[in-house]
């Protein structure tokens, strides 16, 4: 049986701007729609959504032409690179926003969870945003309540279940927001990247209960996630989209492969990468701004137990005073396995231009291929340093040569969890 139907899904912007946001165009539009019964003027113009690149048109297709089924039982992952159209189509899906064109037929209710706290009412407690969501589901009050220990039990926030949800952390939201959306029987669940707010331990609980809810219980899950572990080992199907356009659909297995096989082909063939705008995925302050980014000598080859040196270009777009460099390794299932740290700070002053190298050692990474993640800020290891610029997946190496008489040799056959700090010096 399908319970998801997509046809001919495609969703269409003008850039920073509501509807055509001029009375002429919005009159264009009604009289060609409503009176003339022709279609939408605008569906003729517009550009992918290559965020990357500045186009010639002010609109963009954040989705297009987008057709696939998901059946009733199926875990189905949504891979892509940031701004591919995943949360757009989850969006969509569940009704936050209309498509452009095309019709979405859905069989059941869906419970959503795409941001921090969707769905909640910063005013009123957790019990009351509990009962509310329910409530918006078509739940009765008795049918909450018969649900309700279970899912204060699931989310461990029992303490603060009558405090105003506006007091709680992130984590503590989804916590809350993925126990009601799990719990509350929807025969559609529909989860997006919020889940990596949440600690390991929540993480592993709510992996468990979507694999609960879909192969014990029959319901349907769609699951955006940069984690390809989590998407392997959770989905039955998986889809990629690029660029606002369905490119792929098989296996959740082969989705991934497919997916990773094109990262390779993302990174700079250059050791040196100078950074572009298509290069962050959220701008920050860049009070400190990273203008280039390389390995020292062009090197991307290192054994376990040699040090990485890499070489930061930095700009002060302000005096800035004590910030740090450093960054997270990630390896090419999406995993982080360490977190690297300048131990110095760093000062620079407005308009000034600084050539930064910091070494890597004592790593011990295991064969195979990373990527790394990069910024600048004023945090330590356990908050980060992304509080002025923050490049990612601008750099990729490999380990091929492993030590085995390291004193930390493990990490060749054992994952290695983003709490990991790995020890780091300032060149001179």
């Amino acid at each position: 049986m399908t319970a998801i139907e997509f046809e001919n899904i495609s969703k269409q912007y003008r850039l920073g701007l509501v509807s055509t946001r001029t009375l002429r165009h919005d009159l264009n539009r009604w009289w060609m729609m409503n009176i003339l019964g022709k279609e939408d003027p605008y569906l003729k113009i517009g550009e992918e959504n290559d965020r990357a690149h500045k186009g010639s048109s002010e609109y963009v297709w954040a989705l297009k032409d987008i057709n696939f089924k998901v059946e009733q039982g199926d875990v189905l992952g949504i891979i892509g690179k940031n701004g591919a159209g995943k949360s757009t189509l989850l969006k969509i899906l569940s009704k936050v926003t209309t498509p452009t064109t095309g019709i979405i037929r859905a069989n059941g209710r869906i419970a959503s969870l795409l941001e921090v706290g969707t769905g909640f009412h910063p005013e009123m407690t957790g019990r009351e945003n509990i009962y509310m969501n329910g409530a918006i589901m078509g739940m009765t009050k008795s049918e909450i309540t018969r649900k309700l220990d279970e899912i204060v039990d699931f989310s461990g926030v029992e303490r603060y279940l009558d405090t105003p949800v506006k007091r709680y952390s992130s984590g503590m939201t989804v916590r809350l927001g993925f126990a009601i959306a799990a719990h509350l029987e929807p025969e559609i669940l529909v989860v997006d990247e919020v889940l990596a707010v949440g600690d390991a331990e929540f993480q592993k609980k709510a992996i468990g209960k979507m694999q609960d809810v879909s192969r014990g219980e029959g319901r349907t899950v769609l699951f955006v996630s940069h984690n390809m572990g989590a998407v392997k080992n959770l989905c039955t199907k998986g889809i990629i989209l690029e660029n606002g356009k369905l490119v792929y659909s098989s296996t959740a297995l082969d989705a991934v492969d497919e997916y990773l096989k094109k990262r390779n082909t993302l990174f700079d063939d250059n050791a040196q990468v100078q950074i572009m705008p298509g290069h962050r995925d959220r701008i920050l302050s860049l009070d400190a701004e990273i203008l280039s980014v390389g390995f020292k000598k062009n090197k991307t080859n290192f054994a376990s137990q040699e040090p990485i040196v890499l070489t930061y270009r930095i700009k002060g777009n302000k005096d800035v005073d004590n910030f740090h460099v450093g960054g997270i390794i990630l390896n090419f299932d999406d995993q982080p396995v360490g977190i690297y740290f300048g131990e110095d700070t760093i000062s620079i002053k407005k308009g000034e231009e600084k050539e930064i190298e910091l070494s890597i050692i004592d790593h011990n990474l295991g064969i195979g291929k990373y990527y790394i993640n990069m910024g600048t800020g004023k945090g330590n290891h356990l908050t980060g340093v992304a509080d002025y610029d923050i490049v990612n997946n601008v750099l990729n190496f490999e380990i091929d040569n492993f030590d085995v008489s390291g004193a930390l040799g493990f990490a060749k056959w054992f994952p290695v969890w983003g709490n990991v700090l790995f020890k780091t010096k300032y060149g001179v």
